[in-house]
C-alpha cells in the first residue's frame, strides 16, 4: 500500500466515524478502493485464508499449506492488486465454516465467485457442488456431469486445482473403487472432512 493511498484510507476512516481508531479496510470499502477482503479461520484441518470479492466467496486456501503471501499475490494477479484483510466481511463464511467442523452445518449458503475457474474445470467443479453432505461421486461421475465422460484424469486436474476447498466439496471425490484419490490439501485433510461427513473410505 502505498503512503499516498494509506494517508487517504485514514482520511476516509476519520470521516467515516472520528470517535473511533481508523480501520483501513472499512475506509477502503467506503472509497471504493476494495476489490478483495480476505480474513483467516483456525479449524481441525489448519489455518484457512479466506477471500471474497462483492460477487462471492472467491478462495479458500490451506495457508499452511500454500504460503498466505503467495495466496495473495495470486489473488491480486488473478482478481485484484486491491486486497486487504477486513476480517468483518468474511464474518458469514467463518461462521459457516465453524457450524460445518461442529457438525451444526450440511450445507453452504454463501455466494460464490467463480470467476478463478473456467471451461471444463469450472463445470468440474459445478458438478461437484452439487454433491450432497455425507455423499461421495467419482473421478469419471464429475467429468461425465461436466460434459466429457472420458476426462477423468482431467476432471482430477481440475479438482486438484480446486480454488474453494471445502466450499466446493472436491473432498467428496473418489477412485471409482472407493479409494481416496487425491487431494490437494494433502490426503490427512481429505479423511478428516469424510469423517466430518460420517464417510468411510478404503
Amino acid at each position: 500500500m502505498t503512503d499516498a493511498l494509506e494517508r487517504t484510507l485514514k482520511l476516509t476512516a476519520a470521516q467515516l466515524d472520528d470517535s473511533a481508531p481508523p480501520d483501513l479496510g472499512e475506509a477502503a470499502a467506503a472509497a471504493g478502493l476494495l476489490d478483495v477482503a480476505y480474513a483467516t479461520l483456525e479449524s481441525p484441518v489448519g489455518t484457512l485464508l479466506l477471500a471474497s470479492t462483492p460477487a462471492g466467496l472467491v478462495r479458500l486456501a490451506y495457508v499452511d499449506h500454500a504460503d498466505q503471501e503467495s495466496v495473495l499475490a495470486d489473488l491480486a494477479a488473478r482478481v485484484s492488486p486491491r486486497v486487504l484483510a477486513v476480517p468483518r466481511r468474511l464474518d458469514e463464511p467463518r461462521r459457516e465454516l465453524d457450524e460445518y467442523f461442529a457438525g451444526r452445518r450440511k450445507q453452504f449458503e454463501l455466494p460464490i465467485d467463480w470467476s478463478l475457474t473456467r471451461g471444463f474445470a469450472r463445470r468440474v467443479l459445478e458438478a461437484t457442488a452439487l454433491i450432497p453432505f455425507g455423499s461421495v461421486s467419482s473421478y469419471k461421475q464429475v467429468a461425465a456431469e461436466a460434459g466429457s465422460p472420458r476426462g477423468s484424469r482431467a476432471a482430477g486436474n481440475a479438482l486438484g486445482s480446486n480454488p474453494l476447498p471445502i466450499v466446493v466439496p472436491c473432498h467428496r471425490v473418489l477412485h471409482a473403487d472407493g479409494g481416496l484419490g487425491g487431494y490437494t490439501g494433502g490426503l490427512e485433510r481429505k479423511l478428516v472432512l469424510l469423517r466430518v461427513e460420517g464417510v468411510a473410505s478404503k
